[in-house]
């Protein structure tokens, strides 16, 4: 039987700010290890028998991050569908569950999200390969993490006394309890944690949710079906799938039918929603303390500390969540950190690009960061990856002068075609047509200084480009 990965990738991650923001959200970020959340998800799937390239579903705006995140990991022909809107988790599992019955039939989709951390993969693996037995019976699977202690943070699942062949019979779902009641559910011992992780056939799926909430199925199939192709991704039409109710797949279908099961995972899962979360999972020092990066702490304990682009010193401070990027540093006690979403809610209210993008931007063919900007100016660092190629374009309001660190580059300006390797420059004057190339295998590293009345990123006139973007 094949084992088709659906991997959920949308959503903002704004609990995580300042690392996480919409334009690089927390499941394109290295938040555990040297990879990234979602590059985690797919590969702690290695090892499984009959496992197929994934489906991700993520947003438009993403695209690109996604993609180069798989090939990173030698996945070369993963599905990707775009999402023009937001519409929770039951319309986009649907729309990559009517999708995958392109290629097949049979296969028990194996739903994540790529914001999970599972440190026990073993586990993890023997979970699923029970679940997939129970897909292919026909049932709704979801996965009910073990408790490790009365959690508030998680719904929980109310699991049947008796297992048929290791699963369980779901009696109900239950949102986030309080303290006392989520003591009451450990004791009971039957209440397990709502992991939002799920397997299935796609038939089954389609069945059930046409049963119990048709406007989804109607709306995401009208999007599949006036699906546009854009390079190697899917754009599912606007039109139709705007048009689907938002809800998630709990609400949608798994409370309201009576074919779930619930398999017990026991693998040391973990939601990475909030700072607090990573310090939890951590590896700690003889203080408690989790640190990511250059840290100097004296008389400092249970506090967590990411500091990968500046050093950070602490004296004498106790239980705080510390977080320090190119253009922000967070600091909050353990138990206000998830409140960091009202300063994101601030920022977008004053219109800050802050709650929104990072210094650092990611692009198609690289990435630049934004150096120095002052009046009537910008230092960017660019870079561009090989084979990468930036658009042909033109600027009303800025001119550029661009440096060449290492690397090679074949500039165009207007006419002329040249080639620029490290130590060499050129001007492009406000106006020009120009474009930017690394042919080679190397990467390519730019210093571009703007210059002009005007330095938004809007101020781009594309003439042609590779990536699909006029």
């Amino acid at each position: 039987m094949k084992i088709t990965p659906i991997i959920l990738c949308g959503g903002s991650g704004t609990r995580l700010w300042p690392l996480s923001r919409k334009q690089h959200p927390k499941q394109y970020l290295p938040l555990i290890s040297d990879k990234t959340m979602l590059q985690e998800t797919i590969l702690r799937l290695r090892g499984l028998d009959n496992l197929t390239d994934p489906i991700i579903v993520c947003n438009a705006e993403h695209r690109f991050l996604a993609a180069e995140q798989c090939q990173q990991i030698d996945i070369t022909s993963p599905t990707i569908l775009l999402e023009p809107v937001g519409r929770s988790t039951a319309p986009a599992i649907a729309a990559a569950a009517l999708q995958s019955l392109k290629k097949t039939d049979n296969a028990s989709l194996l739903i994540l999200s790529a914001d999970h951390d599972i440190q026990d993969v073993e586990a993890f693996h023997r979970a699923i390969i029970i679940a997939s037995q129970q897909a292919q019976g026909g049932k709704l699977t979801t996965f009910g993490v073990v408790p490790t202690g009365a959690n508030t943070r998680y719904g929980y699942i109310k699991a049947s006394q008796e297992a048929i062949d290791g699963a369980y019979k779901v009696e109900a779902f239950v949102e986030k309890p309080d303290l006392k009641t989520a003591e009451r559910y450990l004791e009971k011992g039957n209440y397990l944690w709502n992991s939002g992780m799920f397997m299935f056939k796609a038939e089954t799926f389609i069945s059930e949710l046409t049963t119990h909430s048709p406007e989804i199925i109607t709306s995401v199939n009208n999007a599949i079906n006036n699906a546009k192709y854009d390079l190697d991704f899917i754009r599912l039409s606007k039109q139709a799938f705007e048009l689907s109710p938002s809800d998630s797949i709990d609400y949608a279908l798994m409370e309201k039918s009576n074919n779930v099961v619930v398999v017990p995972l026991d693998a040391r899962w973990s939601d990475i929603g909030a700072w607090q979360a990573l310090h939890d999972i951590g590896k700690k020092d003889a203080n408690g303390n989790v640190f990511k990066g250059d840290v100097i702490a004296k008389d400092t304990t249970n506090t967590y500390i990411n500091a990968n682009h500046h050093m950070v010193a602490t004296i004498g401070v106790d239980n705080l969540i510390v977080v320090d990027t190119h253009d922000a540093t967070f600091i909050a006690t353990q138990d206000k950190a998830q409140e960091v979403k009202s300063i994101v809610e601030s920022l977008k209210a004053k219109g800050r690009d802050e709650g929104i993008k990072n210094r650092k931007v990611y692009r198609p063919w690289g990435w630049y960061d934004s150096i120095e900007v002052g009046s009537f100016f910008q230092v960017k660092r660019l870079h561009i990856n090989p084979g990468a190629k930036l658009s042909l374009q033109m600027h009303y309001k800025r001119a550029e002068h661009w440096v060449v660190v290492s690397g090679t580059a074949t500039v165009i300006k207007e006419e002329e075609i040249s080639v620029l390797k490290a130590g060499e420059s050129t001007y492009i004057p406000i106006g020009t047509t120009h474009s930017l190339e690394n042919k080679t295998k190397e990467q390519l590293e730019i210093i571009e200084v703007q210059s002009g009345a005007y330095l938004g990123e809007d101020d781009i006139v594309r003439f042609e480009d590779i990536y699909g973007r006029i």
